[in-house]
């Protein structure tokens, strides 16, 4: 917590305090709004975030009345398949205990593994350590962070990262916040064969998958965000390429989405390039049609089965 926190004058016990004014002096509902802007539906995760938010509102006023208690531990799970938003939310969250003083910097560190163990003997703590010190003052993201974790290779040197995560993850914890993320049934194996962490994460999130309709409004968005659109005939074929596209292997959400948007971008480029002696219109340049889409291996191999 910062020195200007804690400078702050206590109120008299009669004092009125409004939580309202709170939040918006705060700036978090601007970050809460982004939220909802960037992302389409992941209605339980967003209402999630606005408790945790809530909680370190009231936690901020009670300090107010010099109401003592403990900083609430917000070491966090987010759970999910590939491409469901969980590094965009980590990357808010971050925001959002910055602006409301729980960090002092707000940043986000993202990372992996290999980020964080060595490949021997008196390499993983120094690099361990040098990651924490970059995130220290924010968020430190560890992504699929039950790789950390390999009993079955008695020379690995990730328990002993989990072992430097643990000390820091409790002696700085007002300082430091860690996310760590990856699909359920592995970070629930992990989290039993590290009980320490378990105890250290108070907040675990999960991260639905999208439906149909939720990829088609991201594509769309995402396409926005590009100055592209799709034509009437472009969203009708992108709408039947999602759930094709849904069943085959290595599917990650809206990671996927953006992919074939980068492949139908690019087949659009090449057919516009063919298009010789004509001018082409502003139209022309941002539309997405349906060829773009069709032609798609997708199609193909739903037509093998």
């Amino acid at each position: 917590m910062s020195e200007a926190k804690q400078a702050e004058t206590t109120l008299p016990d009669d004092a009125p305090v409004d939580l309202e004014a709170e939040l918006k002096s705060s700036n978090v509902q601007e970050v809460l709004d982004q939220l909802d802007r960037e992302l389409i539906g992941l209605k339980p995760v967003k209402t999630r975030i606005r408790e945790i938010a809530a909680l370190l509102l009231v936690d901020r006023l009670r300090k107010k009345f010099a109401l003592s208690s403990e900083t609430p531990t917000l070491h966090m799970n987010f759970t999910g398949n590939p491409g469901t938003g969980k590094t965009t939310v980590a990357s808010r969250m971050a925001e959002i205990l910055h602006r409301l003083g729980y960090v002092r910097e707000g940043h986000l560190v993202s990372v992996t593994r290999d980020d964080l163990v060595g490949q021997y003997i008196g390499h993983t703590a120094p690099k361990t350590k040098e990651v924490i010190k970059k995130a220290m003052g924010g968020v430190l993201f560890i992504d699929e962070a039950y790789y950390l974790y390999k009993p079955e290779n008695e020379r690995d040197y990730g328990a002993e990262s989990i072992e430097i995560l643990l000390q820091v993850m409790e002696n700085n914890r007002d300082d430091l916040v860690v996310i760590l993320a990856g699909y359920k049934d592995r970070m629930d194996k992990f989290f039993n064969s590290n009980p320490g962490m378990r105890s250290r994460i108070a907040h675990h999130v999960d991260f639905p998958d999208y439906s149909p309709d939720e990829l088609l409004a991201i594509a769309k968005l995402m396409l926005a965000q590009q100055n592209y659109r799709f034509s009437a005939e472009g969203e009708k074929a992108f709408s039947e390429y999602i759930p094709l596209r849904m069943k085959m292997d290595h599917f990650a959400n809206a990671r996927s989405v953006r992919n074939a948007l980068d492949r139908s971008r690019l087949r659009q480029a090449n057919r516009l390039f063919a298009t010789k002696g004509r001018n082409l219109t502003r139209n022309d340049l941002i539309t997405i049609e349906a060829e773009d889409i069709m032609v798609s291996r997708v199609f193909d191999e739903a037509d093998k089965k």
